[in-house]
């Protein structure tokens, strides 16, 4: 199975523009390249630039040739290029072999190919074809991956922000004007719901896929609710940042799956998302029950539920629902009682218990 390129970085002289630009400062880019550009970011693939130039002079050809706004990052100088890379690569939070480099130099892809050798190395001829290969071929497209490039711009801005500020962190969460929206997943959620079970394993409470074939059965079903939450502050849009498939009953609700993307773990929507259920549980007048799977990276989402009260109680509530673990499940459960709100963001919120 061929791993998708999460992140594209593009050499610049006689690779994405046609000519050097010390030599000649009317280098040229090709409507064939600026097309293969424009088709990565629908894609949902970040670009970036790694370049030996005057960097002052090079973002500034970028500007001028407008496509600028479409790289994420730009490592422009005179240090290796497997050290520009490896920066990107770093800097986005990717695994090396995310990450695709094409240059025209032999002696360039070779140099990162020893130093970086789970990136993949095109030659500048490539890039034309760079569209029709797999790895460059997303399996789904959704509403998100069309302005991923967007989010990682705010994201960078916003946490540009976060290390100038002085104050404690619950006050520059408030300086944010979060908003969590939670809705009821439909047609047009489907694909960012079932790329959020597949994409996330530290913050996903199960580690279990759904399809879509299945996630249409839930929301089908009246004794489900399929959930998703998109959050977005006065830097933009986070996009689908969580899911949480929910099972209703007369005594218990039970929550098969919660996962929330690690972009947002360190403003808490984890935890603010489990005490909404909580209290939409108390005010249905439930027990709340979720399943738990460990896995080597979900540790953090333990204690997520651990901080938000469920413990392992043998309480009746169990043995009315039929409600079991098994297959390395165990069900957590908590005696829900109403909760406040945050005060570190909005919620724009459904009422599960009507």
């Amino acid at each position: 199975m061929t791993t998708t390129v999460k992140c594209l970085v593009w050499d610049l002289d006689n690779t994405l523009w046609q000519g050097t630009l010390l030599e000649d400062d009317e280098v040229v880019l090709s409507e064939e390249i600026r097309a293969v550009i424009t088709e990565l970011d629908s894609r949902g693939i970040l670009q970036a630039v790694a370049s030996k130039n005057d960097h002052e002079h090079a973002w500034g050809r970028l500007e001028k040739l407008g496509v600028s706004e479409y790289f994420v990052l730009a490592e422009i100088g005179w240090g290796p290029k497997s050290a520009s890379v490896r920066t990107i690569a770093e800097r986005l939070n990717f695994a090396e072999g995310a990450v695709a480099f094409i240059d025209d130099q032999p002696a360039e892809r070779a140099e990162v190919r020893y130093h970086l050798p789970d990136v993949r190395c095109f030659d500048a001829p490539d890039a034309a074809r760079l569209t029709a290969l797999p790895e460059f071929s997303p399996a789904r497209r959704t509403i998100d991956s069309g302005r991923r490039r967007e989010m990682y711009q705010a994201n960078f801005r916003r946490d540009a922000e976060r290390a100038e500020f002085t104050g404690p962190d619950e006050d520059f969460l408030r300086s944010l004007d979060l908003e969590l929206q939670i809705l009821r997943a439909g047609e047009s959620e489907l694909s960012r719901v079932e790329e959020l079970t597949v994409r996330t394993s530290q913050m996903n409470a199960t580690g279990v896929p759904y399809s879509d074939e299945t996630l249409r059965g839930f929301i089908a079903d009246p004794g489900h609710e399929v959930l998703v939450a998109t959050l977005q502050d006065r830097f933009g849009t986070h996009g689908a940042i969580g899911v949480a498939l929910l099972e209703t009953g007369q005594a218990a609700w039970r929550l098969k799956l919660l996962a929330t993307s690690c972009r947002v773990v360190s403003f808490g929507v984890g935890t603010v998302i489990l005490n909404w259920l909580a209290d939409q549980a108390a005010s249905a007048a439930v027990h709340l029950l979720a399943d738990f799977r460990r896995t080597d990276r979900n540790r953090m989402m333990e204690i997520a539920y651990r901080f938000a009260g469920f413990d392992d109680a043998d309480c009746a509530c169990r043995r009315v629902t039929g409600a079991a673990g098994g297959d390395g499940v165990e069900l957590l459960h908590l005696e829900a009682e109403r909760r406040e709100p945050p005060d570190t963001m909005r919620l724009l919120t459904p009422d599960l218990s009507a």
